[in-house]
């Protein structure tokens, strides 16, 4: 099954994504990610996500990479608490970095923009005022062809709460990912890739190839 970056496919303009594409990967980070906060224990957080840390199937399912390892490094950090014995896994995670970071990668998604402009205006400062007077429109890639109003009102709300500058503010992800599901109405099955439904659970781990 091909794997291919995020950031490539976005950036990179190997093929068009539509914007049932992009809803469907959203839904697939998601998921992907409350798996992490919630359902591994103690939770754990990729540190700086970003778009090159997500891998795509060639039917435009998504998986963060790392997901194997970071259950093996949860797995010890457990085992050490139990035993007392000491371990580097045992500081927190950091959870609202962590919502943060798919704030932004979610206004990639939708922008077709990177983080950092050519004027070195970060994606965040550029979005700001499109978000804060609700003009989501403007903040649609322009190679979209149509998309779906109350979709993109979702997801821009959802990027305004977990981009909010103080980290005390931000959602947790299950309750991100039941906002989105509410109005998107992708469950973790259809956000899978059709030849493994729950593959955005598996635990394996992903070999990252040098450039």
């Amino acid at each position: 099954m091909l794997q291919m970056e995020l950031y490539l496919i976005i950036f990179m303009v190997y093929e068009h994504l539509d914007w049932a594409a992009r809803m469907r990967i959203i839904m697939g980070m998601a998921y992907c990610l409350q798996y992490m906060h919630h359902e591994l224990e103690p939770p754990v957080a990729v540190n700086d996500m970003r778009s090159d840390a997500i891998f795509m199937t060639d039917d435009y399912s998504a998986k963060i990479a790392y997901v194997g390892m970071w259950k093996e490094l949860a797995d010890k950090a457990k085992a050490a608490k139990e035993d007392g014995s000491s371990s580097r896994s045992e500081s927190p995670a950091d959870l609202t970095g962590n919502i943060f970071c798919f704030g932004v990668i979610l206004m990639e998604i939708i922008t077709g923009k990177l983080p950092e402009q050519d004027d070195h205006e970060s994606i965040c400062t550029w979005a700001a005022e499109h978000l804060k007077a609700k003009r989501y429109t403007e903040l649609v890639d322009e190679s979209l062809q149509d998309h779906k109003a109350n979709e993109l009102e979702a997801v821009c709300e959802v990027i305004q709460e977990c981009t909010d500058p103080d980290p005390t503010r931000r959602p947790e992800m299950r309750d991100v990912t039941g906002k989105l599901r509410e109005v998107l109405a992708i469950t973790p099955e259809a956000a899978g890739p059709r030849l493994s439904p729950l593959w955005w659970a598996e635990l394996e781990l992903l070999s990252i190839k040098s450039s």
